[in-house]
């Protein structure tokens, strides 16, 4: 493995959705200001977006008489004057009635903000046909500026992949028809530790903004256990029914928070109770299951696209440690966001509200997957290392209930050291993801959980991941495998490292494993893995190598596995070979 020296200058590069990185803005060069102060977003709404459908013709979101339906966004949860967190950020629709102005058409307004937090959340909307943007910029309390660049993609043509909610529907002037309308949110970073005072929007025409707040910096939290969804399949059917999921801690600490994501959602989920508990042995817990609250209330609904975090609670989670968290779903639940494989198994109940059970009589269903809940934060830490992979950091052939996976090896390595901070491990592989191309489409129920790309699930499952510090990037193996270039993979690379180092994150990746013996790796695809490989040793976009390859190869025969490291498949190590890559690691490239 090769360290790198950090960076020492964030790159300022664009990115497809994503900001540039803020930086100090001269005085003379900031856009000439409409008169006046900066104005709250709400007063300077001056685009209709939202129709009745009885009356479509109330709004034109796009110039050409479209616009969005007020009772497919009821149904979504989006309701008048409803916060909504995306992304970790707090963004509140508007409160305005279907025809009223509720959106700002992006031209240099100048918004009152306030906030001290990492990044700056938009929640937007473009029409025109294509991507629109522009540059605008921050206003601190110090007197200091910085720029953005703001870019949102197509209310009606845009990636289902990136979007935080679909609705089925466009109101138009001669009725409603059949056609998904998209909104986005988009994060863009602020200078670390500077309160915000306001926010010049950028001059784009087609760039319509809905809200935007400061998003926490998640300070005094470290992320101990994470999840990324996968996709939106099938479940159950759920009603009545409380989940007992076990999922294993990285770091420990004397406070938790749960999290859980709606995503891809069409409709909301609503979560009437839940707990946590250390566990005991398979549903049961050690003691009496401790109760959340939401807010203040014991359960919470979660719109369509949207996440709920619990409220903190004083609960002493221990380090390397399964808990179990439980939680009743009250309603009907057919389909839900699921991280598919967790290796793990973990329990449905009979029919109750059985969260705060302090024995598993209730539990009777086994379930592998891991639906809704996405995070365990823990109070204090040093922050936290994110791993953004496919089936091999997934754990995918490791033994079940033994969180043999190699983040978890990483984990209880760093907490048995005292050369670098015991950070938690974020473990975001997904099994059959891919850097550059959508598994899973991104909306709709699928039996595909493969998840959408690495490119697309980035701002979700890295940058907005809990005091993440570092990333791993370690995927490549099921493009190439698909006859996806190279060249193709590389770009997707180097894209995921300057969005990342313009957020700040050390940014480091792994070179792809041999798989000869496997179907799908052929000489071809073992050729392009060669190049891609070459190029993670060789570049200077990212702050360190590990290189997982030379790790695990058989020595006499590169293209494969080492027989002693093989799951038996030729693509997947066993719980050896995943120890191996884990305790290969060097710790200081953290």
């Amino acid at each position: 493995m090769r360290l790198r020296p950090l960076k020492r200058g964030l790159p300022t590069v664009a990115v497809a959705v994503l900001a540039l990185c803020a930086v100090t803005v001269p005085a003379g060069a900031v856009q000439a200001a409409p008169r006046g102060g900066p104005l709250p977003l709400e007063r300077l709404f001056d685009g209709s977006a939202v129709s009745d459908d009885a009356h479509p013709d109330a709004a034109d979101f796009d110039g050409s008489g479209a616009s969005l339906s007020a009772q497919d966004l009821a149904v979504a949860g989006w309701t008048p004057g409803r916060t909504l967190t995306v992304q970790g950020a707090r963004l509140t629709w508007p409160h305005r009635q279907p025809g009223e102005p509720d959106n700002v058409r992006a031209d240099g307004q100048a918004v009152r903000v306030s906030g001290r937090g990492d990044a700056l959340a938009f929640l937007v909307a473009g029409t025109g046909g294509g991507e629109v943007g522009g540059t605008g910029t921050v206003s601190y309390l110090n007197g200091a500026r910085s720029s953005y660049r703001l870019t949102a993609s197509d209310w009606r043509t845009g990636p289902l992949a990136t979007k935080a909610v679909a609705l089925p529907h466009v109101n138009t002037r001669d009725g409603q028809i059949a056609e998904q309308a998209r909104l986005y949110v988009v994060t863009v970073p602020l200078l670390p530790g500077r309160q915000v005072s306001s926010v010049r929007l950028p001059r784009a025409a087609g760039l319509h903004v809905f809200a935007l707040a400061v998003r926490a910096s998640n300070r005094g939290w470290t992320g101990s256990w994470a999840a990324a969804t996968g996709g939106y399949p099938a479940v159950g059917p759920w009603s009545d029914r409380t989940l007992r999921l076990v999922v294993h801690t990285s770091a420990g600490g004397p406070r938790v928070r749960l999290r859980f994501d709606n995503t891809f959602a069409a409709a909301p989920v609503r979560i009437g109770s839940a707990t946590v508990a250390v566990q005991a042995q398979g549903a049961t817990p050690r003691d009496v299951p401790v109760p959340l609250s939401f807010r203040g209330a014991a359960g919470v609904e979660i719109p369509a696209g949207a996440q709920a975090f619990s409220d903190p609670l004083d609960f002493r989670v221990p380090t390397d440690t399964n808990l179990l968290v439980s939680f009743h779903l009250p309603d009907p639940v057919a389909a839900a966001p699921v991280h598919r494989l967790a290796v793990q198994r973990s329990y449905v109940s009979g029919p109750g509200d059985h969260a705060a059970d302090g024995s598993a009589a209730s539990y009777t269903t086994i379930l592998t997957s891991w639906p809704l809940l996405t995070g365990v934060d823990v109070g204090g830490g040093p922050g936290s290392v994110v791993l953004l992979g496919d089936s091999i950091t997934d754990g995918d052939r490791s033994t079940t209930d033994a969180n043999r996976r190699w983040p978890n090896v990483l984990a209880t390595r760093l907490l048995k050291q005292t050369v670098v901070p015991h950070y938690g491990v974020l473990n975001q592989g997904i099994s059959g993801n891919r850097v550059v191309t959508d598994r899973y489409p991104g909306d709709g129920v699928s039996t595909d959980a493969a998840g959408v790309s690495a490119l697309h699930r980035l701002d979700r499952d890295v940058l907005a991941q809990t005091s993440a510090r570092t990333a791993i990037v370690f995927e490549g193996v099921n493009d190439v495998r698909w006859q996806t270039t190279a060249a193709q993979v590389i770009a997707g690379l180097r894209e995921i490292a300057d969005r990342g180092h313009a957020r700040g994150l050390r940014m480091l990746a792994a070179t792809i494993l041999p798989c000869e013996g496997e179907a799908l790796c052929t000489a071809a695809a073992d050729a392009e893995r060669v190049a891609v490989n070459a190029w993670i040793r060789g570049t200077d976009a990212f702050d360190g190598v590990l290189d997982f390859d030379s790790v695990l190869r058989d020595p006499a025969h590169p293209a494969r596995i080492l027989p002693a490291y093989d799951s038996g498949d030729h693509l997947h190590p066993g719980d050896a070979g995943l120890a191996a890559l884990a305790e290969s690691v060097d710790l200081k490239l953290l």
